[in-house]
């Protein structure tokens, strides 16, 4: 596609938004998954949490505790991928019925939209909404590969592969809380990214309100400073 051609449907404010919101999804997550920084994320920080809890694992008797734990986690990856591609469906449905939306736009923006600007907008959302859903999917994969390496941990704890075993299953877990928590971040940006239906200006509000939300809970939330906050001494 050239960039005439790309003019024709978007607008340079367009084009800056796209461009934009582009470089914060990935700049958010390089900075969020990043292990050498001195500011960790809570992903980061969470994932020493889950080697220690299959470092307990091996010790702890009886284990259904653990199992039960690790199954809930698969379940809501279960459920928030179902969740998205509903939503999905329901935005698809509504790409193939713009002329509703026209009115609306207009009423809103106090401009006249065509049908065909309004479908290539909703595809931004729609590009998050399937990201999310593969993300989702592929965590719940990943989560029932930790079941099973977690249930292969052998009951002796003195056996030279209990601990090896115990580790495999946490960086699987691990791998599945990232995939996890991608999915989370793409439906926050297709919640803002359906803002571009009102235009260029409101998508990169929406943007920075959502990139906001996104750093905060990673890097200033009190969750964050409970993580950080040493246990006290025995």
């Amino acid at each position: 596609m050239t960039l005439t051609s790309l003019l024709s449907v978007f607008s340079w404010p367009d084009l800056l938004a796209l461009i934009l919101i582009a470089a914060t999804w990935f700049g958010l997550q390089a900075r969020i998954e990043s292990i050498r920084a001195k500011k960790l994320s809570v992903t980061v920080l969470m994932a020493d949490y889950r080697r220690e809890w299959l470092r307990e694992f091996v010790t702890r008797m009886p284990r259904m505790y653990d199992a039960s734990v690790l199954s809930s986690l698969r379940q809501s990856a279960n459920w928030l991928a179902s969740t998205t591609l509903l939503a999905l469906g329901g935005l698809f449905a509504l790409i193939g019925n713009t002329e509703r939306l026209v009115g609306v736009a207009e009423d809103l923006v106090l401009t006249d939209p065509s049908a065909r600007i309004l479908e290539a907008r909703l595809l931004l959302p729609a590009l998050f909404l399937s990201h999310a859903f593969l993300k989702f999917l592929w965590s719940n994969r990943l989560f029932g590969y930790a079941l099973i390496v977690m249930s292969a941990v052998p009951n002796d704890t003195d056996d030279p592969l209990a601990y090896p075993r115990a580790a495999q299953s946490a960086e699987i877990n691990i791998r599945a809380a990232f995939n996890f928590n991608r999915g989370l971040r793409a439906t926050y940006f297709a919640l803002a990214s359906m803002a571009w239906l009102l235009g260029p200006w409101a998508l990169l509000m929406a943007s920075a309100v959502v990139s906001w939300l996104i750093w905060s809970r990673e890097f200033a939330s009190h969750s964050r400073a409970v993580l950080l906050d040493p246990p006290p001494k025995v």
